[in-house]
């Protein structure tokens, strides 16, 4: 491996940036016991804000290495579309308009469950919010999916009062089943995206080589989740029923919602439009709620400090994908997401030259299987972190029991990939 010494000083942040994101728990914990450094523990023990402190430092050190201009190079070489893409769908999907129009769909679909299986609303909800959310990734983008999904689930669950089971089985699921339920399309997934155009992968590639196992792995996964916790689920309340939106406010809000997907690779549009949307919001507020503004801020910034801190990670990540073959790359992939973006891993892979579809297809497979093991393996991961992270213990996700968490479904991903 050739290597300089700002990519192994740049190594090392990231193994630092990678065993803090571990560590936020213990952070809350010394902000409640702190009476003068409180402050600073609370920052310390924000997940959201790990990867761009961190990123920063790195910066610092590229200065003291090199010289500024370097360090001013080196950013401005940095491609931010997608955090500025989450940051733009995370707003506008968690909007009320189109959260009440998810939510009375879902519901639609319950009452049908209802009757063909006499269940609870609860566990049926619970089921599809799972099953079918997920899937919307394929077509709105993961991002968007993860944020509707955390926001259904956060009313049906997270609301109350939770074992540690629920809580954390729960979102292992989510994040699980978003990273695999956005491969059915071309565009949706970032470490499908990094790599479609450069090996001429269409939709209807990647439905006939993903989309069938993907589906089984998703259904297979919510229903393992809902049958293990229905009796821990409690009933919506029916006075809690949201007041009507007009189908015009709800239309307005979809062609945003489908602006920004449609433009996802274009960040002066997308930003334009969502400019417009808060506009539009703030012009006629009646049927709105707050913007998620602050949440979605802190992801972007998040996965704007990850983009940073990957680029110098090429120089020990891509010899250890090229020396792999297919069946190691599929679980070498898996394990190495966890530790670094998925995305950023199958972009790697397609600088590797000379490879057969059966390593392209394990590289994806293994990236995407992995990507709910941490808060870092998949890009929406840390969206529904934000929304959901205050109904955890301290404010804080632990890095470890999430992991546990995410390991069944994550099996069973496996299992749909390299079986079927």
């Amino acid at each position: 491996m050739n290597f300089n010494p700002t990519e192994l000083g740049a190594s090392i942040i990231f193994a630092i940036a990678v065993l803090h994101t571990f560590c936020t728990g213990y952070f809350e914990t010394l902000a409640k016991k702190s009476r003068s450094h409180s402050g600073l523990w609370h920052l310390l023990g924000e997940v959201e804000i790990v990867f761009g402190f961190w990123a920063a430092i790195l910066i610092i050190f590229i200065c003291f290495i090199d010289d500024l201009n370097t360090a001013r190079i080196f950013l401005d070489q940095r491609n931010f579309t997608e955090p500025l893409f989450v940051f733009a769908i995370m707003i506008v999907a968690a909007s009320k308009p189109i959260l009440f129009v998810s939510t009375e769909i879902l519901h639609l679909l319950a009452k049908i469950l209802m009757l063909v299986l006499r269940i609870r609303s609860a566990p049926a909800l619970y089921f599809l919010t799972l099953a079918i959310t997920p899937l919307l990734g394929s077509l709105i983008t993961e991002a968007a999916a993860m944020t509707l999904a955390a926001f259904l689930l956060r009313d049906l669950v997270y609301r109350h009062k939770c074992s540690m089971g629920l809580l954390f089985g729960t979102l292992g699921v989510l994040f699980v089943n978003i990273s695999i339920g956005g491969t059915l399309t071309n565009f949706a997934a970032p470490p499908v995206l990094m790599v479609a155009s450069t090996w001429g992968w269409t939709s209807a590639f990647m439905f006939a080589n993903f989309g069938i196992e993907s589906c089984i792995a998703i259904f297979i996964n919510a229903l393992g989740a809902t049958l293990l916790f229905h009796k821990e689920l409690i009933e919506p309340s029916n006075t809690a029923k949201q007041s009507k939106i007009p189908l015009a406010v709800i239309a307005m809000h979809l062609l945003f919602l489908l602006g920004v997907v449609v433009f996802a690779h274009d960040p002066i549009i997308f930003m334009w439009i969502l400019l417009f949307f808060i506009g539009y919001t703030t012009a006629y507020p009646k049927h709105q709620n707050p913007l998620i503004v602050k949440e979605a801020l802190l992801v972007g910034f998040f996965l704007a400090g990850l983009v940073v801190l990957g680029a110098l990670q090429g120089w020990w990540l891509q010899p250890i994908l090229e020396k792999m073959s297919p069946t190691e790359v599929f679980y070498g992939s898996l394990a190495l997401t966890a530790i670094t973006d998925n995305a950023a891993l199958t972009y790697l892979g397609s600088l590797v030259t000379g490879t057969t579809l059966e390593f392209k297809l394990a590289l994806v497979g293994g990236a995407v299987a992995g990507g709910g093991l941490t808060v870092i393996a998949n890009a929406p991961n840390p969206a529904g972190i934000a929304i959901l992270r205050q109904y955890f213990p301290n404010g804080a996700v632990s890095a470890l029991y999430l992991l546990i968490a995410a390991l069944p479904p994550t099996l069973v991903a496996i299992l749909a990939y390299r079986l079927l």
